[in-house]
């Protein structure tokens, strides 16, 4: 068996009991990288010779007993929004080209302790802007199950690498659903942990009161290992919750009965493809088969969720992105007739297209006159949506919903309707707007094509979410997906 086949904990058991070595696992995926590259074009950094170092070390920790954990020499992908100390971070961006942070994210900290080895940076939307990595300052990532076809977005390069072989894992963000969306279209599994459950520190900003950075991973169980390792409390983040971390691994049970598992009409309705309804539907349909109870529900706001999100979104888009002016790092344009022309032209030359939209976008809304007529009531939607969801969860344990209304799409099909782009996210964007945690799973195939299943949770209940999750994948079989390319 191919080295770059195994999921961590496969690959964990191996270099425990020595019988595979981490520079040997390492030098497996670079091959691979070297590969299939070419033709997904995931990554924007590849480091071979820092991952080999940071391989080596692994190796000198598991013969010492040493600090081993479940991700010591494991290859792992980081997508290029995380800052990672001498390592270039782009954020796909021309304005950020050259920039080599002098410090690490808290996550990218954390996994240097567990014993990662890092592989490289990856492909996404600019600023995580967009639903397809099609929005990329450099390239587009293409899906390793159709070259064609895009593999989502933003953290698109992130889902191929994970689908693609190119690593055992990655590391993705989700604003408004680029973990899940992504995950969805290429076959693996993506979490979105409640917001604050992991710390943003040195993860560069799209809309702060939405980010958050989650696992992507080939299995369930893989995903609790991930979350083990990057979850809990830090002092950095201000937005970081204060709250013990439980041992994800303690909900990998395949065990869903007597659990009332919601269906919100609204995600099932108008927008939602019915050959993907219908597979979502089925994977309910399982779960009822080995206990769990269907409770048919409402969500009445969600209609509006994505109207709101692209009123607050771009709003704190246009407030984070304004550091951006070529004074103290990142692209200046050659220009010296007086600074304000410096600042005009670097922005408008740094920026690609998308994210020049959602900077306007946002600045309008937040202009006087402006900011109650649209800021504003799109803050109280997002208290109506929150709501639902509190009055939904009285009902049952978790939702159960398509992660995507569609298969994957081809590439250049939705970049020229902004809307039919945007509303790749229906089924997502909610979450983010209560901070509710969330999953994508594997559920089938259509056309060829992965679709994923989305199970949306409590607020820090992210056992029960894997647990569920869990389940239907033992139902099912869907686990370890890999396109051959």
């Amino acid at each position: 068996m191919s080295l770059w086949r195994l999921t961590v904990h496969e690959a964990h058991q191996l270099l425990k009991r020595r019988e595979i070595s981490a520079v040997e696992l390492t030098k497996a995926v670079l091959e691979r990288i070297s590969k299939v590259e070419d033709k997904v074009k995931a990554f924007l950094t590849i480091t071979d010779d820092i991952a080999l170092k940071m391989a080596e070390e692994a190796d000198r920790r598991i013969a010492a007993g040493e600090n081993v954990t479940p991700l010591t020499g494991i290859p792992i992908a980081i997508k290029d929004n995380m800052c990672t100390r001498g390592i270039r971070t782009t954020c796909a961006s021309k304005i950020l080209y050259n920039f080599i942070p002098p410090y690490d994210a808290t996550v990218v900290a954390k996994l240097k302790e567990a014993g990662a080895v890092f592989v490289g940076k990856t492909n996404m939307d600019e600023f995580a802007m967009g639903s397809s990595t099609e929005f990329s300052g450099f390239y587009p990532t293409r899906n390793p199950w159709d070259l064609e076809r895009v593999p989502g977005g933003s953290s698109g390069g992130s889902a191929t690498a994970v689908a693609a072989g190119e690593c055992l894992a990655a590391l993705g963000s989700d604003t408004g659903g680029s973990i899940r969306q992504p995950a969805a279209f290429c076959g693996i599994v993506g979490m979105k942990p409640t917001y604050g459950r992991v710390s943003r520190y040195g993860l560069i900003a799209f809309a702060s009161s939405l980010d958050q950075i989650g696992p992507m991973t080939r299995d369930v169980t893989d995903c609790a290992l991930l979350l083990n390792a990057i979850a809990g409390h830090d002092p950095k983040d201000s937005t970081s919750i204060p709250q013990p971390v439980p041992d994800y691994t303690q909900a990998l049970v395949a065990d869903v009965k007597g659990m009332r598992i919601g269906l919100p009409r609204e995600y099932f309705g108008e927008g939602i493809d019915p050959k993907v309804a219908e597979i979502v539907r089925k994977a309910a349909e399982q779960l009822a088969e080995h206990g769990a109870k269907i409770v048919e529900l409402s969500l009445p706001t969600t209609e509006y969720a994505l109207a709101a999100y692209y009123i607050i979104a771009p709003a704190e888009a246009s407030s984070n992105l304004a550091r951006y002016d070529g004074v103290q790092y990142g692209y200046r344009a050659p220009v010296s007739e007086d600074i304000v022309a410096m600042y005009s032209k670097t922005r408008s030359e740094g920026f690609g297209h998308e994210v020049k939209h959602r900077i306007m976008l946002g600045t309008y809304t937040l202009s006087a006159g402006y900011y109650e007529a649209y800021y504003l009531r799109a803050a109280k939607v997002r208290t109506l949506i929150r709501r639902d969801f509190e009055r939904a969860f009285q009902q049952c344990d978790v939702l159960l919903t398509p992660t995507s209304p569609v298969p994957p799409f081809k590439l250049g099909e939705r970049t020229d309707d902004p809307l039919l782009m945007k509303m790749s996210d229906i089924c997502t964007i909610p979450a983010n707007m209560a901070g509710l945690p969330a999953i994508s799973v594997p559920c089938g195939f259509l056309d060829g094509l992965p679709i994923g299943v989305q199970f949306i949770g409590k607020v820090l209940d992210e056992m029960t979410l894997i647990r569920v999750a869990y389940t239907y994948e033992q139902i099912s079989g869907y686990r370890n997906l890999l396109a051959e390319l």
